[in-house]
């Protein structure tokens, strides 16, 4: 291996830290972990030239995520037609997603270009790039290309991470990255992968890969042979149905592994036996009965976290976990566990588990006193969707003091166990779906902690004003799906500290009277959920008492709402997130009342029934940060395009109108976006077509065959002749 190799893959490693992290997360990372791996592998006889490379290192892994520091940096640069391009942070982004392109707009990118979205287009074929571009991301997804070649992307010297998922790619060519020495992040699901007989890609640097969806039904010893320095892969959902000894033998760094849905019924005992470094795997929904657990995770004496959910598991041998003794997140959800012994196959043996996921196992044996004794650790358990008796949960319960949540939801519960009295620590507790019918008073009364319940639908017809009496700890408060029609008196007067309440499908008219925080002036409840509920709006006043005048988030959603007063939110002026969707609201006049919510800073109000908005319904919402009105039944008209000049001028941000621009970079959106669109009426769009046929001067605003009224809000703002805020 040379020096300089070995310095790339380091340097990889190194941007691949810093790209999830903060600066202070990333230097913490790099001492407690690369650093020493690093020096470990480095000859003595480099040690001298060492400080120079790893200078160099910095400058082109780090320096790439900042580059164009000159003077001229944040200048105009070329974007193609029908693109839309921006500066995210001081990079130069070229986004030319969605818009029915079949070829890169090769000759109209800038040379300086960082991230260029091509995502959701019809393009075929790609390459061969300008020579002086500087790409550092290229995203490639839900399009139609049938390979990747060398030639297509030789000289692509900057990339870094590539996103090819969701095409129609059935052949790679190994060296297709040759040019591309940083290159660390490369997603390839959703592609119709033909076999591969030897080395799937010759790239030493990648750290992630994504083979998702990819049709491969078998791995060669030779699969991984020059991607040696994998950390993270991904292999879910393809057809494998077995895992033979030697295609991860190579994998020596691998740390997370997925083979979720592979149709495996087979995995040899020795096919981990390499994989020492190895931290999370994941084989969920696969049929995996017949599983040697013993032999097969033997070799895992560093795994931490391991996922079988639902892979037809019906028993588990005392020692399966004998070699694992760092396992701290265990998951068996959803196997048929009928007869598993709790006690002796992981109460005994997993000292250091902090996290046990047991729900939906069909658990028939009862739980006995000793199932976790020694699982002194345990701070998170789900025992949902067994059938469970009280008497044994309260005898288990008692051994586990340091349990800090806990899920019995769907448990066939009529009562609960008597044990909440040791559960100290307890922050996190979900009952909810059992058939509780009275209001368990003395048995919660213990929870001081409790800071989470969940008792959403456990067919509550009345909830006692004493229920909550000791919670004085609880923070939110989940009830939705009971059929309370009213709340008592005095029923949250002692959750001073409550933050959020959940009351959707509560069959409630009125929303909350003000008698349900007894004398209470104020409180600190700061998120409501009404969902669902037939309420009964005031045709004048306020909806909500003086008592929430703290609300900062309302949820309205889904109850058919019409009519909204102007002094709707009189009372709750802090609102900074309303939701209203899924409403019938119409007539611009129904919102009027947001001029009472100075503070608004997120507004859901998508599908109602909204065909037309004007901007000065926005007029007192200075602090708008988004605005959600996809799927209202929109006109094309003038109002459009002065709501959009206000998002552009007014709020200096057209991410502001959801649906108008691409999704975040940063956050990772989805790949192919939903978008606000409007419709022309009938007459309009005969005008506009007829326009359209005797424009011979200058490009034509409707495309050949374009045969529907519907636009895009930018595609109706390019092709109107609405007069333009400057």
């Amino acid at each position: 291996m040379s020096d300089l190799t070995d310095l790339l893959i380091f340097g990889g490693r190194l941007q691949f830290i810093f790209k999830q992290c903060s600066l202070a997360v990333f230097l913490d990372q790099l001492g407690r972990n690369e650093y020493r791996r690093f020096f470990r592998s480095v000859p003595n006889s480099t040690s001298g030239r060492f400080t120079m490379h790893l200078l160099w290192l910095l400058v082109v892994f780090l320096g790439t995520s900042t580059i164009g520091l000159s003077s001229d940096v944040m200048e105009p640069q070329e974007c193609p037609v029908d693109c839309h391009c921006h500066y995210f942070r001081i990079n130069w982004v070229t986004d030319c997603s969605e818009s029915n392109l079949t070829s890169i707009p090769y000759d109209e990118l800038s040379p300086n270009v960082y991230i260029l979205d091509m995502n959701g287009n019809n393009i075929e074929r790609v390459g061969p790039f300008p020579t002086n571009i500087k790409l550092r991301r290229l995203q490639m997804a839900h399009n139609k290309l049938k390979e990747l070649n060398y030639d297509a992307f030789a000289g692509l010297t900057y990339l870094l991470d590539a996103d090819f998922s969701s095409n129609e790619i059935t052949r790679i060519d190994p060296e297709v990255f040759r040019d591309s020495p940083g290159l660390i992040t490369l997603e390839l699901q959703n592609n119709p992968l033909s076999e591969i007989r030897g080395h799937f890609l010759n790239c030493r640097t990648l750290l992630y890969l994504d083979l998702n969806s990819c049709g491969i039904r078998n791995l060669n010893n030779r699969f991984f042979h020059n991607t040696t320095n994998l950390n993270k892969l991904d292999l879910s959902d393809n057809p494998l149905e077995r895992i033979e000894p030697g295609p991860f033998d190579h994998l020596t760094n691998l740390e997370y592994l997925k083979l979720n849905r592979c149709n495996l019924t087979y995995v040899s005992s020795a096919a981990f036996a390499h994989l020492e470094n190895l931290r999370e795997l994941e084989m969920a929904e696969n049929n995996l009965k017949t599983l040697s657990w013993t032999n097969v995770l033997a070799p895992l004496t560093r795994l931490e976290h391991l996922d079988v959910r639902k892979t037809g598991i019906t028993n588990l041998p005392g020692d399966a976990f004998a070699r694992n003794l760092y396992l701290s997140k265990l998951v068996l959800a959803d196997n048929e566990l009928w007869h598993l012994d709790v006690g002796n196959t992981l109460g005994h043996n997993l000292h250091s588990l902090q996290s046990l996921d047991l729900s939906n196992c069909n658990l028939q044996d009862r739980l006995t006193e000793e199932a976790f004794r020694n699982a002194s650790k345990l701070r998170v358990l789900n025992l949902s969707g067994n059938p469970m008796f009280a008497a044994d949960l309260t005898a288990v319960l008692r051994h586990l003091p340091k349990l800090h949540k806990l899920s019995l939801s769907r448990c066939s519960l009529r009562k609960l166990p008597n044990a909440f009295d040791v559960l100290d620590h307890l922050e996190e507790l979900d009952i909810s779906h059992n058939p509780l019918s009275d209001a368990f008073v003395s048995i919660l009364n213990p929870l001081k902690s409790l800071e989470y319940l969940d008792m959403s639908y456990c067919d509550l017809g009345y909830v006692g004003n004493k229920t909550f009496a000791q919670m004085t700890s609880l923070k939110k408060l989940i009830l939705s799906g009971n059929k309370l029609h009213t709340l008592e008196e005095g029923l949250f007067a002692n959750l001073t500290r409550m933050e959020s309440l959940e009351l959707n499908n509560c069959d409630l008219k009125i929303p909350v009277d003000p008698r349900v925080f007894g004398n209470r002036e104020i409180t600190n409840v700061v998120e409501l959920k009404l969902s669902g509920n037939p309420l009964v709006v005031p045709n004048e006043g306020p909806l909500l008492p003086n008592q929430l005048s703290n609300l900062e988030i309302l949820d309205l959603s889904n109850c058919n709402l019409r009519h909204l007063n102007e002094n709707l939110f009189e009372n709750t002026r802090k609102i900074t997130q309303l939701n209203l969707s899924n409403n019938n609201i119409a007539g611009k006049e129904n919102l009027a009342c947001l001029k009472k919510l100075r503070m608004l800073e997120h507004l859901d109000a998508s599908n109602n029934s909204l065909g037309t908005i004007n901007p000065k319904v926005l007029r007192s919402n200075i602090r708008l940060l988004s605005l959600n009105l996809l799927g209202n039944p929109f006109l094309c008209n003038c109002s459009l395009v002065e709501m959009w000049d206000w998002a552009l001028h007014v709020k200096n941000d057209l991410n502001v109108l959801i649906g108008s621009q691409p999704s975040n970079f940063e956050t990772g959106g989805t790949k192919l976006r939903k978008s606000l669109t409007c419709a022309y009426d009938e007459q309009t769009y005969r005008t506009l077509l007829s326009q359209n046929r005797s424009v011979s001067d200058r490009r034509p605003s409707l495309r050949r065959g374009d045969p529907t009224p519907t636009r895009t809000w930018a595609k109706y703002i390019r092709e109107s002749n609405c007069e333009r805020r400057s």
